[in-house]
């Protein structure tokens, strides 16, 4: 398709990105008491947001205009954010993590196809390289310690192996037919000799027959060969030629898109180096005039210099927040109400505490009472990217919109629009060295006026021991770490697995069974669709990631051979992420006593935050939290990290992409209350049904 296609296409989801949000502004703000028409308005959205992304996500793709599909990027993380937050509102509602939306699908005229969740390309695009570096050296530390024995062989095709067995067995028919026919060949022949007379001399006629059976047995292979491929064309279990081979316009457009990406990197550069050379100085005097105002301001209003901000609280962004001396006095008498306030409600809440021991009868009664949120209704809770979405469709609207691009059409870079970009970071650089010069310039003042010594802090020492194993981790680089992690074992190379390779049919008796009151399995297309949603969007964006509902933990429930592993495996590959295996079977004998087992989580949760995204995968998570360890198991010790995932979990930050998945067939054993506590999610993989079995071959 050409670039105006999906400039269309990218215009048609802005438009209904603005329809839907426009709708949601009407209707989610009012509180609605009817359940059903709750879920259909949250459903309704799902789908039409899922529409938006699929749309977007192919415009990203396909565009070749950088700054376009940084635009459209934004707006994609928004979208896939609210697709999240939508889907848990669902959730909460239903009381369920599958959703049978069959009879909307029907009213909308939609395919179970056009919901299914597209996995976003850049996930693995953007990071390429780095993956292909990373898998290299991971390939070279198997292959030192022997974990590896040879390089991983190429994954057989379907269609490939089809052909192999029928190759196979063809072959074997062939040679069967050919030796039964040379039997009866010289049975008949000795027969000739005897009546025949040996004639002498070189005959002409033998030897031109001898080059016919050459010749026309050459022409028939060929013409068996052809005959074999069109038969497989035919069939639909081979591609034509001309859809196999890569055509030369393809070919030219993707060294066009490298090359195009290369220049603009490279102008990109030289515009932030005119920019640091023409404003550079300028953007330097107007900060330290800004911060040493706030400074004298500080002083007028608090009486003493105020303390400069560390790096970490933002330096003098932190100080440069508070714009006025008015502002700074608010905020002050602000702290100070609600220090009363607390104070106030903190003596409120003992008395209220006292009645109720008093009153115990009286408090249950009204508790039972109390039922505010069903008598108001439901109504949507608070997003964090409605924001995103509406900055994106505004910066679209006011730049991509009614531009025209009728002259452009090598699709290049907008020399000012990076000026607008690269002005910021040249900003921040700026502000770093500023900061260095008005902290010393602080200290100075306040030496002379105030007579004030600038001592740094002593840090305290911690009330625990640090432990001298923990103390090395610190000096020692990651690479190191990588390297010592996958030499024990637990740190291993992901299989090359797609989400699409799972696969498995939609269930369409969903609604039906419902209304029955039938609780309906769920089919394999749904947990495909909450793997997407719980593993691999989080884990692929860092936006995402970071404002959506978080999901730390997520547990995989079925029965042996259902796909749990390769579901583990299809999130890595989508994500790119890095896969460490803490089951109580590869953990065993490895990092000994408690010490160890704290060094070996502290070392992994280090790797896969700095080298992030990351899933630590946990088989037969069961065992973990089984009520009592069987004999077989007991040299094992399978129980030893029980009360230690918790605090992994609780190290876990929200900027952290980093997933916990834990896989299981026998739940039942476990101790509930702890095991449901670790995974929040748990998914039930079932049994593929006649249509997800059978399905593919119709």
């Amino acid at each position: 398709f050409s670039i105006s296609t999906y400039n269309k296409m990218w215009t048609d989801a802005q438009k209904d990105l603005d329809i839907q949000l426009r709708r949601e502004r009407e209707e989610f703000l009012q509180p609605e008491k009817d359940r059903v028409k709750v879920f259909k308005m949250l459903a309704t959205s799902y789908i039409k947001y899922m529409q938006i992304f699929r749309n977007l996500e192919t415009a990203h793709d396909q565009l070749v205009h950088r700054q376009k599909r940084a635009v459209i990027r934004q707006v994609l993380d928004g979208v896939i954010g609210r697709i999240l937050e939508v889907k848990k509102e669902m959730v909460e509602l239903e009381n369920s993590e599958f959703h049978y939306i069959d009879n909307i699908l029907e009213d909308l005229k939609l395919l179970p196809e056009d919901i299914e969740v597209p996995i976003p390309r850049y996930f693995i695009k953007e990071k390429l390289e780095v993956l292909q570096q990373r898998e290299k050296i991971l390939d070279q530390i198997l292959l030192n310690t022997g974990l590896q024995i040879q390089k991983p062989l190429k994954a057989m095709t379907f269609e490939e192996a089809i052909k192999a067995i029928q190759v196979a067995e063809r072959a074997r028919q062939g040679r069967c037919r050919a030796a039964f026919m040379k039997q009866i060949y010289l049975e008949e022949k000795r027969e000739r000799q005897t009546k025949l007379q040996v004639q002498m001399g070189p005959n002409p006629d033998a030897a031109a027959t001898r080059i016919q059976k050459v010749w026309r047995g050459y022409i028939q292979r060929k013409k068996t060969v052809k005959m074999r491929e069109e038969e497989m064309i035919f069939l639909g279990m081979s591609l034509p030629p001309h859809l196999k081979a890569t055509s030369v316009s393809q070919m030219y457009a993707g060294q066009v898109n490298a090359l195009r990406s290369e220049a603009q990197e490279r102008h990109e550069e030289d515009i932030k180096d005119k920019l640091r050379e023409m404003e550079g100085l300028n953007i330097k005097e107007t900060l330290q005039d800004q911060i040493g105002q706030c400074f004298i301001e500080c002083r007028h209003i608090i009486g003493k210099f105020p303390d400069y901000p560390t790096e970490a609280a933002g330096g003098s962004m932190a100080i440069l927040s508070e714009k006025t001396p008015e502002q700074v006095a608010a905020e002050l008498a602000a702290k100070e109400e609600m220090a009363l306030q607390k104070k106030a409600q903190k003596e409120k809440k003992e008395k209220e505490e006292g009645k109720e021991k008093t009153k115990g009868k009286k408090t249950q009664k009204t508790g039972k009472k109390v039922s505010l949120p069903t008598d108001e209704g439901w109504k949507m809770g608070p997003s964090n990217f409605l924001s995103i979405m509406e900055e994106g469709s505004s910066q679209y609207k006011a730049v991509w919109q009614n531009r025209d691009e009728r002259w452009d059409f090598l699709q290049d870079h907008d020399p000012e629009l990076i000026k607008e970009e690269k002005r910021g970071e040249v900003e921040e650089e700026i502000r770093v060295q500023v900061d260095e010069l008005m902290q010393q310039k602080l200290q100075n003042l306040k030496l002379a006026v105030d007579g004030e010594k600038s001592d740094k802090q002593k840090k305290g020492r911690k009330s625990e021991k640090v432990r001298a194993a923990m103390m090395s981790l610190v000096h020692r680089t990651i690479d190191s770490l990588y390297q010592e992690l996958a030499e024990e074992g637990l740190l291993i190379k992901a299989k090359t697995v797609n989400l699409s390779d799972y696969v498995g049919k939609y269930s369409y008796l969903g609604t039906t069974l419902r209304q029955v009151d039938i609780e309906p399995m769920p089919s394999l297309a749904d947990v495909r669709q909450l793997i997407a949603l719980y593993g691999i969007l989080p884990l692929g964006s860092q936006t995402v990631h970071e404002k959506a509902p978080v999901v730390k933990a997520l547990l995989l429930a079925g029965p042996a051979g259902v796909g749990k592993k390769m579901l583990v495996h299809a999130i890595c590959t989508e994500t790119g992420a890095n896969l460490f295996n803490l089951s109580a079977s590869n953990i065993a004998g490895k990092y000994p006593g408690k010490n160890g087992l704290q060094m070996m989580l502290h070392m992994v949760l280090k790797v896969a935050k700095q080298l992030q995204p990351s899933v630590v995968w946990i088989g037969d998570t069961e065992k973990i939290f089984s009520k009592a360890v069987l004999k077989a198991e007991e040299e094992m010790n399978p129980k030893r990290l029980e009360k230690m995932l918790p605090k992994f979990l609780k190290a876990l930050k929200a900027q952290d992409r980093v997933l916990l998945v834990g896989t299981t067939s026998r739940p039942f054993d476990a101790n509930l209350k702890p095991f449901c506590k670790v995974y929040q999610k748990i998914i039930l993989i079932p049994r593929p049904d006649y249509a997800s079995r059978f399905g593919k071959y119709f």
